[in-house]
């Protein structure tokens, strides 16, 4: 309104929502139905069905730009639509019915009550079947990063769990079979009685690294150093070489192209191109210089990294994990030709036994674009969870994107009604030197929107476990999901006057 003073037709205001509203329910069920046919040779599990469906309304509905829609309805007092993740067709009947109600219009049955309430249940018990049951504590699940002193020191362990971790997750691109098994054994002798907790095992991936330098000296670089990417190492060069663990992808950059090495540390633009050689000129480095050091991650935004999903050492880590873990986290997953990859090799070391439910870690462009089919690729064939893992996710899709994505990847798995965990640098100074930065602690708090937050290893990370499920049991007081509580407040209750 342009006048604050001046008071609306509410009349005529809802009949003209209601016959958009009308619209918009049509539409989003042609298409949700069209969604479900494709999706349909993937959809085994029958429980998994109800997600599926309302996983395609709301992807349906969230094409079209609802804004206005959003603005015109707050003034009648209903709902925005803006929570309606987990119950898409309830949320449209429900303000479809309260319009009718107000433009005198035919009445219109509001939808039952638990219509509003099966959605946050299934996501509630799903994220009890892979993270855990919890008769106390903050709603948020809290996965931890074992370190390799965890086969050695069963009281470390322990402080891990009397601190509240619910997850002990073990990355298999680090130690080996005889550390995993030792690590699991101590995790189960010192866990309480009456107490349940899970192993999560993380297959390593084909992500892309430094394989080796050419020289054995220290190589710092700095801002419009140049450095060569290489299939194999040739003649010396002038400036420093580095071969890859995927060689086949230097045939794949082109002139101008970013690559990013260790998380970002290090950003660099193709300056020129020969046979299996990327020239690069550094654009992005710290002032006192980057290290560019093997076993480094490497990037390349923009590039389909077109690979086998699971690697020979993949598949060797899964000899153990198919018998030892109770959730396998797939990194770098990207394709539902990825996820059957990886059931199938499940399958034929598991024989007729039940299979152990997936963690889909998010971390390129394409895993981003193909969301939606990943997640109904895995759910309807077994238990899934999606991992926000925004350390690889960051340099992908650029870090101004960062916020926007995680939300978007939160909005999606709540409408597929699967768990999330939020990962990657969670209380990083906490974990690394014993004291969380301001910005940490408000990006922990935002992580309780999410089933399960993540930590990685560090010397501290019993404080970072008790730390966290602090500042997650507040948040649980004022929000669920995306849904304020409206807990009451004391924080001025004593204010001087």
């Amino acid at each position: 309104m342009d006048n604050p003073g001046e008071s609306i037709d509410a009349s005529a205001t809802a009949r003209t929502l209601h016959e958009r509203l009308r619209q918009i329910r049509r539409d989003v069920a042609a298409e949700a139905r069209h969604s479900l046919s494709t999706w349909q040779p993937a959809l085994h599990r029958p429980g998994f069905l109800p997600s599926a469906e309302n996983l395609a309304r709301y992807l349906a509905l969230r094409r079209d730009d609802l804004r206005d829609l959003q603005d015109a309805l707050v003034p009648l007092g209903l709902s925005s639509l803006g929570r309606c993740e987990a119950h898409v067709a309830a949320s449209l009947d429900a303000v479809s019915a309260a319009l009718a109600a107000i433009a005198g219009l035919p009445a219109e049955p509001f939808p039952a009550p638990d219509a509003l309430t099966q959605g946050a249940s299934r996501l509630a018990h799903r994220s009890r079947e892979l993270f855990g049951p919890r008769a106390t504590g903050p709603r948020s699940r809290i996965m931890a990063t074992l370190p390799s002193e965890a086969a050695t020191d069963p009281a470390l362990v322990a402080r891990i769990l009397a601190a509240g971790a619910d997850v002990l997750r073990i990355n298999s691109a680090h130690d080996g079979p005889d550390a995993w098994a030792a690590m699991i054994a101590n995790a189960r002798a010192v866990t309480p009685e009456g107490r349940s907790v899970k192993i999560a095992m993380d297959l390593a991936g084909p992500k892309v690294r430094i394989l080796a330098l050419d020289t054995d000296k220290k190589v710092r670089l700095y801002r419009g150093d140049r450095f060569v990417l290489a299939s194999q190492f040739g003649a010396p060069d002038t400036i420093p070489t580095a071969t890859l663990s995927h060689p086949e992808m230097i045939a794949q950059l082109s002139p101008g192209a970013r690559v990013w090495i260790d998380d970002g540390k290090i950003g660099a633009r193709v300056v020129a191109l020969g046979v299996g050689r990327a020239e690069l000129e550094v654009t992005v480095a710290a002032a006192k210089g980057a290290r560019l050091k093997p076993e480094k991650g490497v990037n390349l935004p923009g590039v389909d990294v077109d690979i086998p999903a699971l690697t020979e050492a993949d598949l060797r880590a899964l000899d153990f994990a198919a018998e030892h873990a109770d959730l396998i986290g797939f990194s770098f997953v990207q394709t539902p030709a990825d996820i059957r990859s990886l059931i199938a090799a499940l399958a034929a070391r598991r024989g007729e036994r039940q299979l152990p439910p997936l963690l889909l870690k998010i971390e390129t462009q394409k895993a981003v674009r193909n969301l939606p089919r990943l997640i109904v690729e895995a759910g309807g064939t077994l238990p899934v969870a999606v991992m926000i893992a925004r350390g690889d996710l960051a340099v992908e899709i650029g870090l101004e994107r960062l916020s926007e994505m995680q939300e978007e990847i939160l909005w999606i798995c709540e409408a597929a009604q699967v768990p999330v965990v939020w990962a990657t640098q969670v209380l990083d100074t906490l974990l690394k030197d014993g004291s969380a930065s301001r910005a940490e602690a408000t990006d922990a708090a935002m992580a309780q929107r999410a089933e399960c937050v993540m930590l990685n290893k560090g010397p501290f990370l019993p404080e970072a476990v008790e730390f966290l499920g602090r500042i997650l049991s507040r948040l649980d007081r004022h929000q669920a999901k995306k849904f304020p509580r409206l807990g009451p407040l004391h924080s001025w209750d004593d204010a001087a006057g």
